[in-house]
Formats: structure tokens, sequence, C-alpha cells
């Protein structure tokens, strides 16, 4: 069987310390550089559609809620903080990809809404998106897809 970096670093870890059991850093350690690796990758596709990770984050939020959301959903649902969001919000304006509109139950209130230019470019966007998680995510079968979904959908359940 082959052999990664993190089996390398499990080996030296047997030979210093075979009394503990490191085998989580196995685990833990693939996860983190799977995530390194992929996050690299992911925001690289998202930089040939024009835009960064939290750009794609708000438009995709948009894109499936259907329908205009505050600038609070938002920045909830993206992990942003309101300063940060504002920031965000007022880039993809300046750029005609979303409108800030006045909420009609409460004119003090904003609503963020897309564009039909900003409804394109997340469609394009997201289209590529799911191309590129596809094609790294080739190396595993469909069934082992699924499988390794499901296992860490049950670690976040309990993590969370």
């Amino acid at each position: 069987m082959e052999t990664d970096h993190v089996d390398l670093l499990l080996e030296q870890w047997a030979r210093q310390r075979p009394d503990l059991d490191c085998s989580p850093m196995g685990v833990f350690g693939r996860v983190a550089r799977m995530a390194a690796i992929a996050g690299r990758e992911i925001n690289d596709e998202l930089k040939e559609c024009g835009l960064l990770g939290s750009d794609f984050d708000i438009l995709a939020t948009l894109r499936r809620a259907g329908e205009p959301l505050t600038p609070t959903a938002l920045y909830q649902s993206a992990m942003l903080t309101s300063g940060a969001m504002t920031a965000r919000l007022d880039k993809l304006a300046e750029r005609g990809l979303i409108e800030r509109q006045a909420a009609p139950s409460d004119r003090r209130s904003l609503l963020v809404c897309l564009t039909e230019t900003g409804r394109e470019l997340i469609d394009m966007a997201v289209e590529r998106h799911v191309a590129n998680e596809q094609r790294l995510l080739s190396p595993l079968t469909q069934a082992e897809q699924t499988q390794l979904a499901a296992l860490l959908k049950r670690w976040l359940l309990e993590n969370e």
C-alpha cells in the first residue's frame, strides 16, 4: 500500500513514542491536508470566475434562498462579521452583482438581492464549482464518497 505524508509522521511518532496511539492524528492530519488542498483548488477556480470565496458564499446564499435577504441573515449564513459583510456587499454592489432595496414591511430595513448579472455569474460559478469538487473527489468511487459524507456528517452532528 502506498504511503502519504501523514503515514511518515505517524511512523516517526511510533518510533519516538511507541507507548502512544497516534492513530487519531492520521484522521485529523488527513482531513486538515485535504481541506488545505481542496481550499486552494476551490479558491483558484473561484478566482477564474472573478470571485473571492466570501463573494461566492454571499451570492450562493442569495441564489439558494431564491428571495432577497437581510444583511443580518447573510452575515449569519456566511459566518462573517457585520462589518466584513457590509464591505463585501459594497464591493458586490459596485460590480453590479447585487442591489439593496428597502424592505416593504419596514423602510428602515434593507434587503439584498441578486441582479441579473449577479444571478448569471453565480449560476456559472456554481456549475464550475460543482465540477471542480467532482474532480477533486474523483479518486473515490460514488459509494466511497457517500460513505465519507455520512461519516463526516455523523462526526459533525456530535461535535458542532
